[in-house]
């Protein structure tokens, strides 16, 4: 071959593509037809041109069914622009093998030529450096006496250098993780608001990294630096490979009755191209492989850009999540059983990683290394906790399993992974609907009962723990916003499974969704504060951005191949700085979290008065929080040792229900018998006034006594001898008895202070929240 042209060729193609290695080269190792009927196919091929040392070595082996004179049209291609053409006479160039071409064998040695100078100098030095560069070398096979096209091969040229890089994988992996942790060690510390917000910009950066993977997953025509830089994120649909998690795989799938594939490990015999649009279904082209057709071997290229039409006889073409899971190296009948043990297996390390925080608090606690009052909330419900984060782990799961398990039931690899998925999918559903129905209920209740939808959803300990996942993150009066965010997954998920045979719905589907989605979330703003809002609008943004691109990337407007790829570069530009900025700023605020004293200072409270609601046994260390637990309910010995609720829990999944008609007939009977609710002393002087001369207030008696000289009166007055608790029994009237030590436990100025208020002033309410406390509070 001639080397001005090759190298020329090679050098101007792949001045356009991906290098990895320390020593500049261009190089490739793949060599596709471009068109259909094609007569010329290789088994192998490989081309290394290194300017350090100005040689370029090719070995190449194919067969030919082409016989007489031709001509070559070498066309090298940078970013869909054409940059380079060159008409080549094999008979003039003295090319042995080709003048004229014979049907059969062709066997072209490892050989190397030097590259002049001036052809190398052709090449820019950008060429060597940048990423995933998309250029490719067209060689046409014209014949001399017809002028028509008998052969069309392409090879995708690359300097090694890619961004799909592990080491960027594993950083957004863990700093995802970290922030999880961050919000559940808040959490128990008892600061509730901080908590709120690690999680939620932790769920919301790793659902925009989910984003990412699913526009990876479609069967658009991707421009390879756009491949590469999702492929980063597969990790979060648990496209992650590992080779004895490939070995399971394969060994239930067989044991199942399926017929695991053999794509990567015959990539000596089989032909694989990496296309972005479907030519033939492969299970017909593995079939027609199996029945003996001749099977020739390509290496493959994982961001194959170009022409479209092959010879499906002699390659198997994969696309969308079958590209992603064979850029990791995962055969393509294991990607949905991958997927599916990578979240069992995360499921059962954060239930481990939970019992074993639980009793390594609890040995701390022992051996006096750790305050009785740390992580008491979490020590002494952390059952309730636990189930909590299950559900956490089902809505962070949702995208993962929507897009695997609705994609294999187009597979069916197995009858056994059928039942998997199928089991898998719809219990997921069932849980995540129950628990919006569940919210939707106790808020509604609550507005019926308080004005207020955030009285139940937050004072209930553990409703906020077992539900609070759905709604922690939305402002109180948006609640039901999870089930909308849901909805969006849902459907995202199934144009991503259900649509691989055609990228273009994928793709103006995506954008019709991401459009919808962006509207409703500018419209209502219904995150928890202005900050959240902000964070998950310009996630919503880019999202829909990125669907625009990916619908440019079908090439629906016909628009120039120059376009399409310099949009690509724009494309993983934009997300690169983008995720960067998302991770720093959840980093910082989850190392605020962790190490400051009180990071909830950093945060303004909540519009929706949600932390008036919160209820910290950890955090009673005031008399007015005292007062609060003791207006509720909650006191030290009542509600976390009964386990009384104010949701009405009979319906639920888990758990007991508060309202347990045989617990509701003890409490009536005990209360017949003369056993009225009562108080520790403590929380008894810090909230009932009596004067010495009367035991009990009288019925239609307005409460303005005295304690200690102290003026005290609320709008508030007795009515009726007996109140309603939620679940309709009624709580006689509570003996209060004065304490002369009142004055001594509460600061005088601020209790008088307090005590101007008037029609809504705070005694009034907590004494009224204590005679309508759930019946199950009371001992």
């Amino acid at each position: 071959m001639k080397s001005p042209l090759l190298s020329s060729l090679i050098c101007l193609l792949l001045a356009i593509l991906p290098c990895a290695s320390a020593e500049r080269m261009l190089y490739s190792d793949s060599l596709n037809p471009c068109q259909a009927n094609n007569n010329f196919s290789a088994t192998q091929f490989d081309v290394v041109l290194t300017p350090s040392n100005n040689s370029l070595s090719f070995s190449v082996v194919g067969v030919s069914t082409i016989s007489g004179n031709v001509t070559i049209d070498l066309v090298v291609f940078a970013y869909g622009l054409r940059v380079y053409e060159h008409n080549l006479n094999p008979c003039d160039s003295d090319l042995t093998g080709l003048c004229p071409m014979n049907e059969g064998q062709i066997n072209l040695p490892p050989s190397n030529l030097e590259i002049p100078a001036d052809a190398l100098s052709q090449v820019p030095g950008i060429a060597y450096t940048v990423p995933d560069l998309d250029a490719k070398v067209q060689v046409y096979f014209n014949n001399t006496d017809t002028g028509t096209s008998a052969a069309c091969v392409e090879a995708e040229l690359s300097n090694g250098k890619t961004v799909d890089q592990k080491g960027v994988a594993w950083t957004v992996a863990v700093v995802s993780g970290l922030a999880l942790v961050a919000s559940a060690i808040t959490s128990g510390l008892g600061h509730s608001n901080t908590a709120a917000h690690v999680a939620a910009m932790a769920l919301s950066l790793f659902g925009y990294f989910q984003a990412q993977a699913f526009i990876g997953m479609t069967a658009v025509d991707l421009p390879p630096i756009v491949a590469s830089w999702t492929q980063n994120f597969q990790w979060s649909m648990g496209i992650i490979q590992v080779g004895f998690i490939q070995n399971i795989a394969t060994w239930y799938q067989r044991s199942t009755g399926g017929t695991p594939s053999t794509l990567l490990s015959s990539l000596g015999t089989i032909s694989v191209e990496v296309q972005k649009r479907a030519v033939e279904p492969m299970v017909y082209l593995m079939d027609r492989a199996a029945n003996g057709l001749q099977r020739q071997a390509l290496q493959a290229r994982t961001n194959a850009g170009g022409s479209s039409g092959s010879d499906t006889s002699n390659t198997v073409t994969i696309h969308g999540i079958q590209r992603v899971g064979f850029r990791d190296g995962i055969e393509v009948t294991n990607i949905f059983l991958t997927g599916y043990i990578f979240f069992v297996v995360f499921v059962m390390f954060v239930v481990l990683g939970v019992l074993i925080f639980k009793l390594f608090c609890e040995l701390l606690v022992k051996m006096g290394k750790m305050k009785g009052d740390k992580f008491q909330d979490f020590r002494n419900g952390w059952t309730t906790v636990l189930k909590g984060i299950l559900f956490r782990i089902v809505l962070i799961g949702f995208p993962q399993m929507v897009v695997l398990c609705f994609w294999e039931f187009t597979r069916n690899d197995s009858s056994a992974e059928m039942v998997l998925a199928v089991f898998t999918i719809f219990t997921m559903l069932a849980i995540l609907a129950w628990a919006s129905s569940k919210v939707i209920r106790l808020a509604r209740r609550s507005i019926a009962m308080h004005k207020n939808p955030a009285y139940i959803l937050y004072s209930d300990p553990v409703s906020l723990n077992k539900w609070g996942f759905l709604y922690v993150q939305f402002k109180a009066t948006a609640y039901y916003f999870i089930v909308p965010v849901l909805v969006y997954i849902l459907i995202k998920g199934l144009f991503v499974a259900l649509a691989q045979g055609n990228g273009t719905v994928q793709a103006i589907a995506l954008v019709i969704i991401e459009a919808c989605f962006l509207i409703l979330v500018c419209v209502m703003r219904p995150y928890m504060d202005k900050k959240t809002n902000a964070f998950n609008i310009s996630i919503a943004v880019i999202n829909f951005i990125s669907s625009i691109f990916l619908l440019v990337f079908t090439r629906i407007f016909d628009q120039p191949g120059i376009v399409t790829g310099v949009m690509g570069v724009i494309f993983f530009i934009y997300n690169a700085i983008f995720s960067l900025v998302l991770l720093i700023i959840v980093l910082i605020a989850s190392v605020v979290a962790v190490c400051a004293k009180n990071p909830d200072t950093r945060y303004q409270p909540m519009r929706d008065d949600r932390g008036s609601f919160i209820k910290s046994q950890s955090q009673l260390t005031t008399e007015l929080d005292a007062l609060g637990a003791t207006a509720r309910g909650d006191s030290k010995h009542g509600w976390n040792k009964t386990g009384a609720r104010i949701e009405d829990d009979d319906d639920s999944l888990s758990g007991g229900s508060s309202s347990d008609p045989s617990r509701l007939q003890s409490q009536q009977t005990a209360y017949q018998g003369g056993q009225y609710p009562s108080m520790d002393a403590e929380s008894a002087r810090t909230i009932f006034v009596s004067n010495p001369q009367a035991g009990v207030l009288a019925p239609g008696k307005e409460a303005r006594d005295t304690i200690n000289s102290v003026p005290v009166r609320w709008s508030h007055t007795v009515s009726s001898s007996h109140y309603s608790s939620f679940d309709g029994s009624t709580i006689p009237s509570t003996p209060v008895h004065q304490d002369e030590q009142a004055a001594e436990a509460l600061d005088r100025a601020e209790f008088e202070k307090m005590l101007e208020l008037e029609a809504n002033d705070e005694v009034g309410h907590l004494v009224d929240l204590y005679f309508r406390r759930p019946a199950s509070a009371l001992r």
